[in-house]
């Protein structure tokens, strides 16, 4: 591994080994071009405050300044696909009932009934019109209140002014997005260049499994053990055979505020190992992984373990993604991973994985991680209906019901992490977390936007 050098510029150290745009340039078929770009700026080494992780008072700034504010992934398009489909979405102690009023029309309504107070909606499904379960105060889909019991004891409402408040809605690539503000900027804006960066098509995807489960942390605790490789070579060393994680690409612009990326090279070996494994042991190691021990396929002659397992994936995919697609090396196989502020990670490729993190109502030492697994389905048949959600008790393992395979051993290994580290935060006497320049960097651009939202006189 290369030494710290004192004389070297600040962010600039690498790991040894071949960097990703080196092992990309080998590939059979090239990567899109937006994965040979390669765009890091060091953001700074100073510590990031605890309190950001454990205070109350911070937390409840969050949910004024941020929750209320910002544009965040609600759900997607196709889990509401007809007129009358609902899903909830909460965010700390707020709700939003996500409806579809018109065939091409999404609204999101705070879920409040505007009587007593009764939440409107529970759980996905399908209404006619929004009546509460209480007292049956009723509004359409549009919102606009329709009628109540014994009308006559109410003289003093005004059926014009009772429509149910609403969010903002926008869409992007599948994705419902909504935002709380009404004076916020466009979803569009606030992207900035994430969706030209991000080449995948996710209108084309379908939800093959979406879990939840509760995790005694901080919902910035969970999400920032996603953003960065370096924690593999200790928690996940089951993968070093054939991931490159000390390599990893990370990808940060100070103009682009609201959005990072890496890209993790998969069927190379980790610069942590002590030699070099062959072409085919990669092979057989990622397929016994995946399919257990004993799973092979010899390679031809010149044949790398990239190009192999890359035309498997191309095979596999057959008949899944749009006549005429080309489907990279890296593409199949890399862990291309975006973080899109401040909540929600989807990967890029033919990677079926999507992450959203989320604070468990308004205790900052408890949250709601989410995995989606999204798969491309034949563009020319009919839409596969998206997968309800799976609700994992806090002492439930991720291998229960959701058929994850090699991802369950890797969540369970970062879940033996996560509640020590809250635990470790409320109870140092450290005023700052320590990050590395570069392979923490995408949890330092985060933390840079966060704080511009809950500046008073921030930008966000």
């Amino acid at each position: 591994m290369t030494a710290a050098n004192t004389q070297m510029e600040l962010g600039a150290a690498r790991s040894d080994g071949p960097s990703v745009q080196e092992v990309l340039a080998l590939d059979v078929v090239a990567p899109p071009p937006e994965l040979r770009e390669g765009y890091y700026e060091y953001l700074g080494s100073e510590d990031i405050p605890v309190e950001r992780y454990t205070s109350q008072a911070w937390h409840d700034l969050e949910v004024e300044r941020l929750w209320r504010k910002v544009w965040q992934v609600a759900c997607g398009s196709e889990d509401i696909p007809n007129v009358g489909d609902t899903t909830v979405y909460d965010i700390a102690e707020d709700s939003l009932v996500i409806v579809r009023s018109a065939p091409n029309q999404i609204r999101a309504f705070h879920n409040v009934c505007l009587h007593r107070g009764t939440t409107l909606v529970e759980e996905p499904g399908h209404v006619e019109r929004l009546r509460c379960p209480f007292h049956g105060f009723t509004w359409d889909l549009d919102g606009r209140f329709v009628s109540m019991p014994c009308r006559w004891d109410f003289p003093h409402v005004d059926a014009e002014r009772f429509h149910l408040p609403e969010a903002k809605v926008d869409t992007w690539g599948g994705w419902v997005f909504v935002n709380m503000d009404s004076g916020c900027m466009p979803l569009s804006e606030f992207l900035g260049r994430f969706p030209e960066k991000f080449p995948w098509d996710h209108d084309h995807f379908t939800k093959q499994a979406h879990v939840s489960r509760l995790i005694a942390c901080n919902w910035k605790v969970a999400m920032e053990a996603f953003l960065e490789s370096f924690h593999v070579v200790v928690t996940h060393p089951q993968l070093l055979m054939a991931m490159g994680d000390a390599n990893t690409q990370y990808d940060v612009l100070s103009g682009e505020r609201r959005w990072n990326r890496m890209i993790t090279a998969q069927a190379v070996p980790s610069p942590h190992l002590s030699g070099e494994p062959t072409q085919q042991e990669l092979v057989d190691n990622l397929l016994g992984m995946q399919f257990g021990p004993g799973a092979s396929v010899a390679l031809a002659e010149g044949q790398t373990a990239r190009g192999l397992l890359a035309m498997l994936v191309r095979t596999q995919l057959q008949g899944a993604v749009a006549e005429g697609s080309v489907i990279s090396d890296s593409e199949a196989l890399d862990a291309i991973q975006y973080h899109v502020f401040p909540n929600f990670v989807p990967w890029g490729g033919y990677s079926r994985i999507n992450y959203r993190f989320r604070p468990d109502g308004s205790d900052p030492n408890s949250c709601i991680m989410e995995v989606m697994m999204l798969s491309p389905f034949d563009p020319a048949g009919p839409r596969p209906s998206p997968a309800a959600e799976l609700r994992l008790a806090p002492d439930q393992d991720w291998g229960d019901g959701t058929n994850f395979g090699l991802l369950a051993d890797v969540f369970r290994q970062d879940m033996a992490n996560l509640p020590r580290l809250q635990k470790g935060l409320r109870a140092t006497r450290k005023a700052g977390v320590t990050l590395g320049d570069y392979q923490e960097v995408r949890i330092r651009h985060f933390h840079r936007e966060l704080g511009r939202w809950l500046d008073p006189d921030g930008e966000g």
